[in-house]
Order: C-alpha cells, then structure tokens, then sequence
C-alpha cells in the first residue's frame, strides 16, 4: 500500500527494487526463517502483483486474500515495476521472466559484460521486451579531474576523468542506470553534485537507454 501510494502521488513514477535480504541477524525480529527466504521471496512477488488487481484474491505461505477487501490506491499501471535486486534466491530464468529490470553490484568490466548479456539472453528465451540493468557504484570524487583511481568498497575513488571514461564503458556493457553513491565522499556533497552534473552530464544526459 505504501509503494502504491507513492507511486500515484508520482504520476506513476515509481519504480520498486526488491530483494530477499542477506543479513541473518534481521530475521529473527520479523519472526521469519532464514533458510526458506527464495521461496518468501517468490510468494511475496506473486503477493504484490495480486494487490494491483480490484478485490484481490489469492493465496500463499505469506497471506490469504479472499477477495473481501480491496487496497486503494491502485498502482498507476496496474502493476509495480519491480526491479530484481541481485539473485534474490532464484534462478536467473525465473528472475528474468518475473522481474522489470534487474539491479545488480559493480563488477570487473569482462565479468559485468557477461553478467549483463546472460540476463538479455534469458530475457529473448522467455519471449519478453528487454528489460533495463541497473548498478550501484560508490565514488569518493577527488578534487583532480586526472586522479586515477583506487579502489573502495563497491566503487572506487577517482577525479572526474576516470569516471567518465567508466561510465561510458558501462554504458557500453549494455547497463541502463548507475546509482552514483556517496556515502564515502570526502568532499563537501554540495560541492561533488555541482562538479558531477558540470563533468557528466553533458556527455550522458542524451544516452540511449533500452525500453
């Protein structure tokens, strides 16, 4: 119901990243198993999109719905994109036939260029539209456009130069999105969004993107 919401105040906007969580500590505070978190995963999604349809009905290990109560708002489309973050416990087939779009980690360039096209190839045997990739990356942005990077966790810090070089070999990869993070940033984040837009933009506000 939240996600909808915010998907109508949006105008249809929203776009939901999903996953099965990796933590064991958080399960116990929910009263939930670790082990069987693929198979709650799986009976939530289906839970999700019953929820679009007018007095839903179904049931799993999850939830029962009967039909004699109804969630408003609806979903602008009727449905939540959903975007798959990770594996989440299923098996590339399912994820690709199931999910919107696909959230995944930075990788070495060789090995996301596979990531990437296992997913479209999954994607073309199901009989579906292409579907966009996304990826996280976290950048401590240096005060030299020419620094060369060095590595962080799940990014790396470097001037704008090398980022831009990255990006756009990504870009190439077939990834549609990079969620820039600056959770490790150094410099003041007022001043690295000014100097990301001047830097990046330019060269990326007109990409292509897949449908």
């Amino acid at each position: 119901k939240a996600a909808a919401s915010a998907d109508a105040l949006s105008g249809g906007r929203l776009l939901l990243g999903i996953a099965s969580g990796d933590r064991p500590e958080e399960y116990p505070a929910l009263n939930m198993s670790f082990p069987d978190r693929g198979a709650r995963f799986r009976d939530s999604v289906d839970y999700i999109r019953a929820m679009g349809a007018d007095h839903p009905r179904i049931e799993t290990a999850q939830g029962v719905l009967t039909g004699g109560i109804d969630m408003l708002p609806k979903p602008v489309a009727g449905r939540l994109p959903l975007l798959i973050t990770g594996g989440s416990r299923q098996s590339p087939e399912w994820a690709a036939r199931n999910g919107d779009g696909w959230m995944t980690y930075p990788r070495d360039p060789a090995a996301q260029g596979r990531a990437v096209a296992e997913y479209r190839r999954w994607i073309a045997e199901a009989g579906s539209p292409d579907k966009p990739v996304m990826q996280s990356l976290y950048v401590d942005l240096m005060d030299q456009p020419d620094a060369p990077p060095r590595p962080i966790h799940l990014g790396f810090r470097s001037g704008t130069d090398f980022l831009r070089r990255h990006l756009a070999e990504l870009r190439d990869l077939g990834i549609n999105h990079v969620a820039l993070n600056l959770r490790f940033n150094g410099a003041d984040i007022e001043d690295t969004m000014h100097r990301l837009a001047e830097a990046l933009l330019p060269e990326f506000s007109n990409a292509e993107t897949h449908p």
